[in-house]
């Protein structure tokens, strides 16, 4: 069972209501502009448009800010900027290694505000190359259990698109899958009338970390500072934790 991926499910919830939210929507219009630039404004055939857009409105992020943020990315209206995606490497408590994702127009205001934001709160920046290789690029795709959907049910639909794995993560679970056939799988849920959290290209460790409650109250305590920033886009961590700690928490 992955901690991270638990992680990451809970923060969205909590996006949608906390006092975030607004830079939530920022960084999610940020993701729309750069996938309408990279592959073009044309929804139907540029596949990370189309998730980026559906994560936003799961996000309620308002129809026109998402149609001007295709705008300005398909370079249909000015404005846009020539956003970088940027990594940074680095380690929290635990010895929990972590993986920074930035989308930039600054790299020194990037790399200046994520150093103090690690640095501030028990962290450490590591060399480039010597924590990457900790994770794989993997799609992931998270389903809701709401609606009575089954393990079995999510099995039976993604297998034969080629999902390689179906994990359980309390409210939702997360599907696996290559980058590749990140499209593939997503479509074979829709096809079997199964709705979706996100799908996402992401970093999944190639070994996780387990943490105390009092090594997870700290590294939580991290990313959030180190997911405030205006740069970062995601956060990635080797950590484990349990379904125990996670309740303290």
């Amino acid at each position: 069972m992955s901690g991270h991926s638990k992680w990451a499910t809970t923060k969205h919830k909590k996006a949608i209501i906390d006092s975030k939210r607004a830079k939530n929507f920022a960084k999610l219009i940020k993701g729309i502009e750069v996938a309408a630039r990279t592959g073009g404004p044309d929804i139907d055939g540029n596949p990370t448009l189309f998730d980026a857009i559906a994560k936003a409105k799961k996000n309620s992020v308002p129809a026109d800010n998402i149609e001007r943020a295709i705008k300005r990315g398909g370079g249909l209206e000015s404005g846009g900027a020539d956003w970088q995606t940027i990594m940074y490497e680095g380690y929290g408590p635990g010895g929990v290694a972590l993986l920074i994702e930035c989308l930039s127009d600054n790299r020194n205001r990037a790399a200046s505000e994520v150093r103090v934001a690690v640095t501030r709160n028990g962290g450490n920046m590591a060399d480039p190359g010597s924590v990457s290789y900790m994770f794989n690029r993997k799609g992931v795709i998270i389903v809701s259990k709401n609606g009575g959907v089954t393990e079995d049910k999510v099995l039976e639909s993604v297998l034969d698109a080629g999902a390689e794995e179906v994990n359980d993560i309390g409210d939702s679970f997360e599907v696996v899958t290559d980058p590749s056939d990140l499209v593939k799988v997503r479509e074979a849920l829709q096809s079997s009338g199964i709705d979706y959290e996100s799908a996402d290209s992401s970093f999944l460790p190639t070994l996780s970390v387990p943490l105390d409650a009092e090594n997870a109250a700290k590294l939580f305590g991290l990313i959030d500072a180190i997911e405030d920033l205006d740069d970062v886009q995601n956060v990635y961590g080797n950590f484990d934790v349990s379904d125990e700690v996670m309740a303290a928490l």
